[in-house]
C-alpha cells in the first residue's frame, strides 16, 4: 500500500568509484593496545593499580601502534616483524579518518555549510583501508600528566597511499566534488597523530 505523502520522493542514485590517495607528508599511527584497553577498563571497574612498572619494551609499542590486516607477530620483537614483513604482512588504517577528514575540512573552509550532509552524501567501504608502504620505528618525547616527560614509540610510514572505495549521493555531490572534498580533507585536515587539524603537518595527501 502506498503512503500519501503529499510530495514526490525521487529515487535515490548510489554512483561508486575507487579512490587512490598519496600521502604528501609521513604518517604516524597509534592504534589502541591491548594493554592500554585493559587500562581504561580496569579504571573504569575501579580495579586498584599495581605499583610494580612493567619493563618498556620499545618494540612491543611499535608493534602495538600499527593496524595489522594480518596476524600480528606472536613475539614483540623487532625481528618478529622484518619478519612478518617478508613474509607480505599488511598494515591498514581506520576508514572513518579519511571521511572525516574530507567532512571537517569542508566545514572548516566554508564549502559545506554543515557536517550533516556531507556526513549522509558519502561513504567508504569498511572499517579498514589498506596502508601500502612499510611502518618504521618512530621515538618521540612527549610530555604527560602534569608535564612529565615521556617516550613514545609508535610506527611511521614515510612513504604511503591508500585505495577508498568510495560510495556517494549523485543528487548531493558529483564525483569532481567527491575528490575536491578528500583533496581539501588531505592538506587542511590529515590523519593520524601530529595532523594538520591538531597543529602538525603529518598524515597530509592527495587524490591522484
Amino acid at each position: 500500500m502506498a503512503i500519501e505523502t503529499g510530495f514526490d520522493i525521487p529515487a535515490i542514485e548510489i554512483s561508486t568509484f575507487e579512490l587512490t590517495l598519496v600521502g604528501d607528508s609521513p604518517l604516524i599511527v597509534h592504534a589502541w593496545s591491548e594493554k592500554a584497553k585493559k587500562e581504561i577498563l580496569d579504571k573504569q571497574m575501579k580495579v586498584a593499580k599495581t605499583k610494580v612498572r612493567s619493563i618498556r619494551n620499545p618494540a612491543a609499542d611499535f608493534i602495538d601502534s600499527l593496524y595489522w590486516l594480518t596476524k600480528k607477530p606472536a613475539e614483540p620483537t623487532m625481528e618478529a616483524f622484518y619478519q612478518a614483513v617478508a613474509e607480505g604482512a599488511e598494515f591498514g588504517f581506520p576508514s572513518v579518518a579519511f571521511k572525516a577528514a574530507a567532512v571537517s575540512a569542508g566545514f572548516r573552509t566554508g564549502v559545506t555549510k554543515n557536517k550533516t550532509i556531507p556526513n549522509s552524501a558519502f561513504h567508504i567501504n569498511g572499517d579498514m583501508v589498506r596502508i601500502y608502504g612499510t611502518p618504521e620505528i618512530r621515538e618521540d618525547m612527549v610530555r604527560v600528566g602534569m608535564g612529565a616527560a615521556d617516550l613514545r614509540y609508535r610506527g611511521e610510514f614515510k612513504e604511503w597511499s591508500v585505495i577508498l572505495p568510495i560510495r556517494f549521493n549523485t543528487a548531493v555531490f558529483t564525483h569532481e566534488q567527491i575528490i575536491n572534498l578528500f583533496n581539501l580533507g588531505g592538506f587542511a585536515c590529515g590523519i593520524g597523530e601530529w595532523r594538520p587539524e591538531r597543529g602538525g603537518s603529518f598524515g597530509m595527501y592527495h587524490v591522484v
